[in-house]
């Protein structure tokens, strides 16, 4: 049986041609027990797994865990933004990550996942947007200090003119409340989409955040290739994404109610608020932005690292 088995395994099994010993194969355990009886050696399922289990063919999903670069400053931004991280927390100041999560369709669309229904669930054999009923963009912000998130809905644009707003709306509801003594927050992100590195109209949309609030932010990017490690992309979204397996995004409300009731074994909170703004693509910066910018760059990876002052 096991030789039969070995065989049967060698025209379907792959290795990895960067680490030996690494095999997978693409055959369930039914389909392997059938091919193994039509051999005349008939097996349980069951049987299958155990021997897959003694040849150490595990089943599992490929990760993405290679990044497809490294800058040189990689390891410095990583040190700089621990020791922010740890001084802003010593201190009970506000440390928030923030990014956009997937857009999501709002309509009769299918989306990963299972649900128990008590009858079929049939949606539309093609995601055409100009079939539903608009674009659901998540905007997220992660409380590393309360282990809280804040999720803002909205159906227009993923500018920066909506990832500040977001920002103002989560400190007006909730960092205001939690953080009363505070006179500046610090803001890991990215350093591509809404809050680019490298974009003129996020710097002065942060400036205005700065003023209205009257606060001290400090943006730390995680360098390129690494949005990974953004703490939200680990501790948050997963979460919400989990929340929603298999529901179909009818409406906003849908949305909002699953994706509210997210939780972890750790204690993870979740605010669920709509940002009702129409946020317009295309806007540039004041002209003379650049003549009068009063962000304050760093001198140690001034790309990354810098403060907007009210």
């Amino acid at each position: 049986m096991e030789t039969h088995f070995l065989g049967l395994l060698a025209d379907f099994t792959a290795g990895d041609p960067m680490r030996e010993g690494v095999l997978w194969t693409n055959l369930s355990c039914g389909e392997i027990s059938r091919r193994l009886a039509a051999k005349a050696t008939p097996v349980s399922p069951n049987t299958v797994r155990k021997l897959l289990k003694k040849h150490k063919l595990g089943r599992r999903k490929a990760r993405k865990k290679k990044a497809l670069g490294a800058h040189l400053d990689r390891n410095a931004q990583f040190e700089n933004i621990a020791r922010l991280k740890d001084a802003y927390l010593r201190a009970g100041d506000p440390v928030l990550s923030i990014d956009t999560k997937k857009k999501e369709l709002l309509g009769d669309f299918a989306r990963d996942g299972y649900t128990y229904t008590q009858a079929p669930v049939d949606t539309l054999d093609h995601d055409f947007p100009s079939a539903g009923s608009g674009k659901l963009i998540p905007h997220g912000l992660y409380d590393l200090a309360r282990n809280e998130g804040t999720i803002h809905l909205n159906t227009s644009h993923d500018t920066s003119e909506l990832c500040c707003a977001s920002i103002a709306q989560w400190w007006q509801r909730h960092g205001s409340r939690h953080y009363p003594e505070a006179r500046r927050l610090l803001i890991l992100c990215d350093g591509g989409g809404s809050n680019a590195a490298n974009r003129h109209v996020f710097k002065e949309a942060l400036q205005a955040l700065a003023t209205q609030l009257g606060l001290e932010i400090r943006i730390a990017h995680y360098p390129p290739y690494c949005s990974k490690h953004n703490p939200i992309e680990h501790r948050l979204f997963p979460h919400i994404t989990r929340a929603c397996q298999g529901v179909v995004f009818h409406s906003l409300a849908i949305a909002k109610q699953f994706m509210e009731q997210a939780r972890t074994s750790t204690g993870l909170k979740v605010t669920l608020e709509v940002l009702a703004g129409v946020y317009e693509t295309g806007k540039k910066c004041a002209a003379d932005f650049l003549e009068n910018i009063r962000i304050v760059f760093d001198e140690h990876l001034p790309r990354w690292n810098y403060r907007a002052f009210p």
